[in-house]
């Protein structure tokens, strides 16, 4: 079994999971506690933080399509679920798969041990009178689990108190999810005190976050792009960061488009979201590893703070007035331990917060710096969490392509409607005919002027005709490898007018195929030996 925890000797670990619950137990807990993390940042993990599957948190202001979003992913109504154009959804619903459809309430949910709830508890009755879980059977939901959330308020509503931290518990949530969806209604984009108070509070965690602009196909192509533009900026502004986020335009619910004329867009963008999505099981271990480093980055620099303020402590008269000194030059001590471990700014937790939380700690309790515990975080950093990262990709070498299944997504994959079908590379799959034989009397009257030598032309002669599209070496050259199908470094009539097929393909924007596909095979060459 494992051995114990001696400094030069390697954990060893049975899979990535369990790995991740032995390092955090062992190794990063014990500092956590030590130097209340819990009390200052985010509580304690459980096995149910590590065991869970993929979660998605979506965000966004009453009436953007947030509970539809979901029905269209699941294609399935789910227990609880109210829609409507005001505020219909008041609580937090984790949708979930179960067995059976039924709704658990959030006091009993945050005592079950196997949903990664518990830590809820926290936030008292008024927030657990507002949460449920929502259990269904669903192909979906085998592989990832959804967390609805009540429509952020506007204008003279957001006035009203919820009863609890709206913006902590989001963020919360967001620690824990794979992915955070922020949804935008392009018919009335507003962006609230409480959306922008919310969206601040999700700032450390922009690489889970993505954003969809819905309801798109209700307005012009003209006002779409202005709305776009106005929603980047606004984002641009509250985010405060030089990346930007990326926004998935269209209108995501299974009702006729109301101005068609960006169909096009919506399906590759929906195809490029239901594809990040899909995503997610495959990269869950690999996530969970990425947020145990960032909370372990944290965690030291909160044990270099908190002894800091123990050390600047008096021992005998003047504590409280030596205190209020501590937390007023609290930027002083940051800038300090910066210097002094080498510790970047964008690891310290946020100042305001800080002091604020700082004001209700008996700074006399604080424990004084233990190298030990420390030098235990820093061997996980180092060592342990590289041998775990060689087994997540043995892992995911070792299973079967995981990927989510089911409602919508089920309806993009295959057949006529699915992604592209038809179109570019793919146009003429399920015709009888030769696609490339509609245009081939153009292309056969190029062909005779390039002097062919026993039906077919030279390389040289080609490549002069092919280099009029103005398309890069490169893309000719893979146009030139799919069209010479015989190999024989020649063009003869066929392969030419496949040639100059595959440059109007790539002209038209779309991609090419790896290979060529059974359809643009010229007849003269299908079935033959060439092929074998």
């Amino acid at each position: 079994m494992f051995r114990k925890n001696l400094k030069k000797d390697p954990e060893l670990f049975q899979n990535v999971s369990e790995g991740l619950k032995r390092l955090y137990r062992n190794k990063l807990f014990p500092l956590e506690d030590t130097y209340r993390f819990h009390d200052f940042h985010s509580p304690a993990l459980e096995d149910a933080d590590f065991d869970n599957k993929p979660m998605v948190l979506l965000v966004g202001q009453y009436s953007t399509g947030k509970t539809t979003f979901i029905r269209h992913l699941m294609e399935q109504d789910f227990p609880g679920m109210r829609i409507g154009p005001e505020p219909t959804t008041d609580s937090f619903i984790a949708v979930m798969h179960g067995e059976q459809d039924g709704v658990i309430p959030g006091n009993a949910l945050v005592v079950d041990p196997k949903k990664p709830f518990r830590k809820l508890n926290a936030f008292g009755n008024a927030f657990l009178n507002r949460f449920m879980c929502a259990q269904m059977p669903n192909a979906v939901l085998e592989s990832i689990s959804i967390i609805d959330t009540p429509g952020i308020l506007s204008g003279e509503k957001q006035r009203i108190s919820r009863g609890y931290d709206f913006a902590a518990v989001l963020e919360w949530f967001a620690e824990r999810v794979d992915r955070i969806i922020l949804l935008f209604d392009a018919h009335k984009l507003d962006i609230s005190d409480e959306f922008s108070e919310v969206i601040r509070a999700l700032k450390n965690h922009e690489d889970k976050m993505r954003v969809v602009l819905n309801k798109a196909d209700q307005i012009s192509t003209q006002q779409l792009m202005r709305v776009y533009g106005a929603l980047m900026w606004s984002l641009g502004k509250i985010i405060n960061t030089p990346e930007v986020v990326r926004v998935y335009i269209g209108s995501f619910w299974a009702q006729p488009l109301l101005v068609p004329d960006n169909r096009k867009l919506f399906e590759a963008e929906e195809q490029d979201l239901f594809l990040d999505i899909q995503s997610l099981p495959r990269n869950a271990a690999l996530r969970k590893l990425n947020d145990l480093i960032k909370r372990a980055r944290l965690a030291k620099v909160q044990a270099y703070i908190i002894s800091s303020l123990k050390k600047d402590m008096p021992s005998v008269f003047g504590k409280e007035s030596k205190k209020k000194e501590l937390i007023a030059n609290l930027g002083e001590t940051y800038h300090r331990i910066e210097k002094e471990h080498q510790i970047s700014p964008g690891d310290f937790p946020n100042l305001a917060k800080m002091q604020e939380l700082l004001n209700a700690q008996d700074f006399t309790k604080f424990a004084a710096l233990k190298p030990k515990l420390l030098e235990a975080v820093e061997d996980m950093l180092a060592n342990d969490i590289a041998r775990l990262m060689a087994m997540v990709r043995q892992e995911e070498a070792a299973m079967p392509s995981q990927t989510v299944k089911g409602g919508a997504f089920e309806g993009v994959m295959t057949g006529p409607f699915g992604h592209g079908y038809g179109e570019g590379a793919s146009e003429g799959i399920d015709e009888l005919e030769w696609v490339v034989g509609r245009d081939k009397p153009t292309y056969d009257e190029i062909f005779y002027t390039l002097s062919p030598i026993n039906g077919k032309v030279s390389g040289a002669a080609a490549k002069k005709e092919m280099l009029k599209s103005k398309l890069p070496n490169t893309v000719l050259g893979k146009i030139w490898k799919l069209a010479d199908v015989d190999k024989d470094g020649l063009l003869d009539d066929d392969e030419f007018a496949l040639a100059n097929h595959l440059i109007k393909v790539k002209l038209e924007g779309h991609e090419l195929p790896a290979a060529l596909p059974e359809h643009l095979i010229p007849p003269s060459k299908r079935g033959s030996s060439l092929e074998a």
